[in-house]
This record gives C-alpha cells, sequence and structure tokens, in this order.
C-alpha cells in the first residue's frame, strides 16, 4: 500500500484538506498534536467562497443542519447606533452559489471530523504531534511524538496544516525573522444567551459596529439562542496584558471602552459577557514559497490574517481546494501538485491577507476621515458595499 500524504493539524483547513485530498483518490493521515479534537473559540462566518466548496465535499446536508443563515450585515457608527448600511444577503445563493453562514466552531469542525472519519481513504489520530522531518527519494519520513514516545513514519507528502505558529514552518523556514509577530490589535471572544442582550440586536443578522481604534462584531448563532460577540482593539506592544492570557468579566471590558463614546446598546451587549477571553492577533511574513519538494503549507501556516474580513477559515478551505484539484488536474507526483498547488494559491492569499490588513485601518479610523468613511458607506448603501467586496465571493 503506498504511504499516505500527512496532514499536521486536525483545525477546519487540515480536515478540509484531507475530504478534498480523499476525493482525489489520495490516501491521508491526519495528525493532531491535542488529545482531543475540538475546536477552541465560537462563532465562525463562512462566507459563499468556502461554502461552494464545502458543498463540493457533500457537506451540504450536515452543515445546513448546523448553520444559521444570517438575513443581513448591518454596519453601525458606534456612539449611537445608527445603521450605516444594510447588506442584504436574501439573495446570497443565487449570486454567488451559496449562501453566507454563520457556524459555531464545534459545529463546524464536528461535521469535517465525522466526513473524514466516515471516508476509507482518511486516517485521524489525536494526541500525535509531527517533530522533525527529512525530504528523501520516496517522499518525507516524519518523526511524531505521541504519549508513547517518539515514532517514524513514511509518508508520500506532508502538510503543514498547524496554524499561526506551525512547527511545520518552523522547519521549512528556521529564521527568526520569520517569527510570529503581534499584529497591534487584541480580540476579547465570548458567546452570551440571547435574552441577555438588548431585544433588538437579537435579529437573525450580523452586526458590524465602527469606532476610533476598535470594532465590534456580533451575530446569532445555532437556532439563535446565542450570540457570538467580537470586540477587536487597539493595544501598543507594550500594552501590559497585549501579549497575556487572561478574561475580563462583561463590567471590566466596557469600562475600557469609556474613553470612547459607544450607544447604551452596545455597552448594554458588552456588559452582558461573562466571561470575554483574550485573543492578541499575530501575524507572519509574506512567504513567496510554501512548498519544498514533497512538504508544503496550508492556512494560517502559509497565510496567517487578521480577521478583519472573515476570511481566514475561508482561504484555508479554498488552499484545500486547491490541493485536491491540483491531484485531480495533473495525476502527477506530490511534488508537481504541491508546487501546482502553490501557484494558484500564493497571490489570491497574499491579496486577501493585505485587504485584512487594510480592512481594519478603514473600521478604525477617527475623526475627519471617520466622517468622510461613514459618508462614503452611506452612499454606497448596502448594495455597493456588497459589492465592495464581491471580488471574494465570486
Amino acid at each position: 500500500m503506498s504511504a499516505p500524504i500527512v496532514i499536521a493539524g486536525a483545525g477546519i483547513g487540515g480536515l478540509a484538506a484531507a475530504l478534498s485530498l480523499a476525493r482525489a483518490g489520495k490516501r491521508v493521515l491526519v495528525l493532531e498534536r491535542a488529545t482531543r479534537i475540538e475546536e477552541v473559540g465560537a462563532g465562525l462566518q463562512i462566507a459563499p467562497n468556502a461554502g461552494r466548496i464545502l458543498a463540493k465535499l457533500g457537506l451540504e446536508p450536515p452543515l445546513a443542519a448546523v448553520a444559521l443563515e444570517p438575513e443581513a450585515i448591518n454596519i453601525r457608527r458606534g456612539r449611537d447606533g445608527a445603521v450605516l448600511a444594510r447588506l442584504d444577503l436574501s439573495d446570497s445563493r443565487s449570486r454567488w452559489g451559496a449562501p453566507f453562514r454563520l457556524f459555531h466552531r464545534a459545529d463546524l469542525q464536528g461535521a469535517l471530523l465525522h466526513s473524514a472519519l466516515e471516508n476509507p481513504h482518511t486516517h485521524v489520530r489525536a494526541g500525535a504531534r509531527v517533530g522533525d522531518f527529512q525530504a528523501n527519494a520516496r517522499g518525507v519520513r516524519i518523526r511524531v511524538h505521541t504519549q508513547d514516545g517518539v515514532e517514524e513514519i513514511e509518508a508520500a507528502g506532508l502538510i503543514g496544516a498547524d496554524g499561526v505558529r506551525s512547527s511545520v514552518r518552523g522547519h521549512l523556514v528556521p529564521s527568526e525573522r520569520d517569527a510570529p509577530a503581534y499584529s497591534g490589535c487584541v480580540a476579547w471572544r465570548a458567546t452570551l444567551p440571547a435574552d441577555s442582550i438588548p431585544a433588538a440586536l437579537r435579529a437573525r443578522e450580523s452586526n458590524l459596529w465602527l469606532m476610533p481604534g476598535a470594532h465590534v462584531v456580533h451575530y446569532p448563532l445555532r437556532d439563535g439562542s446565542m450570540i457570538n460577540a467580537v470586540v477587536i482593539i487597539e493595544e501598543p506592544p507594550d500594552a501590559e496584558d497585549a501579549h497575556s492570557s487572561l478574561s475580563l468579566q462583561g463590567s471590566e471590558l466596557a469600562r475600557r471602552f469609556a474613553p470612547r463614546r459607544t450607544s447604551a446598546a452596545l455597552r448594554e451587549l458588552i456588559e452582558a459577557g461573562a466571561s470575554w477571553r483574550h485573543w492578541p492577533l499575530f501575524m507572519r511574513p509574506a512567504l513567496k514559497q510554501w512548498t519544498h519538494g514533497p512538504v508544503t503549507l496550508l492556512g494560517d501556516a502559509a497565510h496567517p490574517m487578521v480577521p478583519f474580513l472573515a476570511q481566514g477559515a475561508a482561504q484555508a478551505i479554498e488552499d484545500a481546494d486547491a490541493l485536491g484539484e491540483a491531484f485531480m488536474r495533473l495525476g502527477a507526483t506530490v511534488e508537481a501538485a504541491f508546487a501546482a498547488y502553490e501557484g494558484a494559491r500564493v497571490a489570491r492569499a497574499e491579496q486577501v491577507v493585505q485587504a485584512s490588513r487594510r480592512q481594519g485601518g478603514y473600521f478604525h479610523m477617527s475623526g475627519l476621515p471617520a466622517v468622510a468613511r461613514n459618508l462614503a458607506i452611506r452612499a454606497l448603501g448596502g448594495p455597493g458595499m456588497l459589492a465592495r467586496n464581491a471580488w471574494l465571493y465570486r
């Protein structure tokens, strides 16, 4: 039996890659360092560009059962809650071939994992960390660390889908200049009971609040009984908790917003959070080359991005699709397919990385630039704002 392609990481990108490669007829072994495969965090937005791919992988029925399709996105002014534009999403399926969907991360990852475990071409192992590796004439030899010790396995190829702190990337690019670097922003995340926030904010819609040096995103999950909320604040790298791991009660987080003028409804939403978890946002330098022979990178390991376009998971899913398509189209060696995958994805991924970074500056404007931005959003309206990002969804 031929050696499998090994994927380091059983997150959304890694599992989607496993299914895409299995669809191309490849044997896949997914290795996850955690002893239990479960997603951290709460909400996740999946735009049509990724939704089409998940449907192609046969996941439409299980995902439809756990997703919530928002009716609209409201862009709000933070100081008073005024709606600057309402983006109607009702025609997303006919316009882009898939709807916008909101998931609890555990539900999306669970559906991917179940499909991978049911697929005869894929095998998933938890508690197995990819260590160092060495390319050879047969593919790549990998040292795998488990609770029982270290074992060596032969693989046809290795895909690092192990996140922004990827150990696979660390072996491929052993340079301090490539290390993760703080982006200048932190995210505070919480899941709130829907009945704890103002009734006006419980609709089946996503909301984006803009304010100087910060923005807030919140939307309903599952059956609408819970609200996923993310507060993103600019913090200098020398701030006391910029890199620390901590949580805050909503009242304390609201006090951090005190210098900003915020609407009463937004303050009430923030105060409703019993525990806001602190997530510093990290970036890495752009790589011109993801692939080295039989080893390549995927998702945040290849192109970490700030979440201001809600495209991190979507771009990992696009990577997964391009991998499978490279094998189906070429029927070639792992090295050739990996090179074709890289060629198809590097420019697009970097375009999204840069657009996400610019979006943060746009969200966080203050003074006259913010006034001009708000006037432009009102002038464009919902259709114009959707058209502004249509290049992502097509």
